[in-house]
């Protein structure tokens, strides 16, 4: 059987072909000038649905560090605040220091006290401060727009924390935006953190102490206990009871008093000094709670303010409990602002791994369906090549005829 392909049908082919072949040329000149290998999804579903993926997470990695970078931003502030915080204690005790000259003047006191509570308001604003988007930046888990409140009522006055205890624990790509200002500023270890040493208001002598320390951790009992002075003739003695038990404590009945002596008891050890009077005492309370650097400040501010007769005694045992107190203050501040430098540390580190990451997809995503362009050039010009060769050819053949040769 013999099958014959007419002229116009080898024709026709060859028309197909050429536009096949103009329409790869196009696709290609499409390709080089995007750069890309893969256009849409029928030129290679491999590597466009691996594209896709890749470009998915580089976006969720991009929300990521946007959050990030808001977070470090906020964080920022906060330790910028802790700074200052901690500056604005400095110059505290170092007005705390200048009180304790037993040279100033009533008045001269009175102008240490404004100052004082100038400090004071000032570290108020700082514990109430906001980053830029309006969100406070110590108020711990939320719940007021103000966490630290001046109240002043009948029940009391002082600082009130109105926000919620705690802070957002920080993950893997986000870090607390707000601080616990709670745990920074309201959990102040009362007295030495152990126990606390007071003077009543009505002492009449200028006997006080030092801050007082724990030599023996094993021979603490928890326990009060009350230093009484008791004039003997003409020698002044103390008394060490223990105000829990109203057992006097061995060794320490009718002492004779020496100003700078250090007693020690029950692991406790205390300095004394100053004179005192017959029927002054000396209070030692086991502390069980704590207080706040708001009223470690009132409290001195209302020591240099006193005036009685026993005020010498009164003023110098609570302006050494203060500065032992805002020591202790000072301490909790630097401990925050250094957890908050930290957590920038790990924010600087997170940051480099997701760019990092955000590169490799970019890379992946390049090799996917970007085009060589070397190569793709290469294809282009062999593509239009081959076109060019196989229109003059086809021209060629469609001269040849019978008709040429009649």
């Amino acid at each position: 059987m013999t099958f014959r392909i007419s002229t116009a049908n080898q024709f026709d082919r060859t028309i197909y072909q050429l536009g096949a072949r103009q329409t790869e040329l196009a696709q290609q000149q499409e390709r080089l000038a995007t750069g890309k290998r893969v256009l849409k999804a029928s030129d290679d579903p491999v590597a466009a649905t691996l594209n896709e993926a890749s470009r998915n997470r580089s976006a969720r990695l991009e929300a990521d560090l946007r959050a990030l970078d808001a977070s470090r931003t906020s964080l920022q502030q906060a330790e910028s605040g802790l700074a200052e915080s901690g500056e604005l204690m400095i110059k505290i005790k170092e007005l705390l220091v200048s009180a304790g000259n037993g040279t100033y003047t009533d008045a001269e006191r009175a102008d240490i006290a404004r100052q004082l509570e100038g400090l004071r308001e000032q570290l108020l604003a700082v514990s109430n401060r906001t980053d830029s988007n309006g969100r406070t930046l110590y108020g711990g888990l939320g719940g007021a727009a103000v966490p630290f409140v001046d109240v002043y009522t009948p029940g009391g006055t002082g600082v009130v924390f109105q926000g919620l205890r705690g802070q957002p624990a920080p993950g893997d790509t986000t870090l607390p935006q707000t601080l616990d200002g709670e745990a920074i500023w309201m959990r102040v270890p009362q007295g030495n953190g152990q126990f606390t040493l007071t003077v009543p208001t009505t002492n009449t002598g200028t006997a006080h102490t030092n801050a007082g320390e724990v030599v023996d951790a094993s021979a603490v009992t928890g326990d009060d206990y009350r230093i009484d002075f008791t004039l003997v003739g003409e020698e002044m003695q103390y008394t060490l009871t223990n105000a829990t038990t109203g057992v006097a404590v061995p060794g320490h009945t009718g002492v004779p008093y020496r100003s700078g002596a250090t007693l020690s008891f029950d692991g406790l050890s205390l300095t004394m000094s100053g004179i005192p009077a017959s029927g002054d005492r000396i209070d030692l309370t086991s502390n069980t709670d704590v207080t706040d650097i708001f009223s470690v400040v009132q409290n001195a501010i209302n020591a240099l303010r006193h005036d009685g007769v026993g005020e010498v005694g009164y003023r110098a045992q609570e302006l050494g409990r203060a500065m032992s107190e805002l020591d202790s203050a000072h301490d909790r501040v630097l401990l925050a602002r250094g957890r908050a430098g930290e957590w920038l540390n790990r924010a600087d580190s997170q940051e480099v791994l997701m760019e990092d990451r955000v590169v490799d997809l970019e890379a992946e995503q390049s090799r996917l369906v970007d085009i060589d362009m070397v190569k793709g050039i290469s294809d282009f010009q062999k593509q239009q090549l081959a076109l060019d060769a196989a229109i003059k050819s086809y021209a060629q053949v469609q001269r040849l005829s019978l008709f040429n040769q009649i």
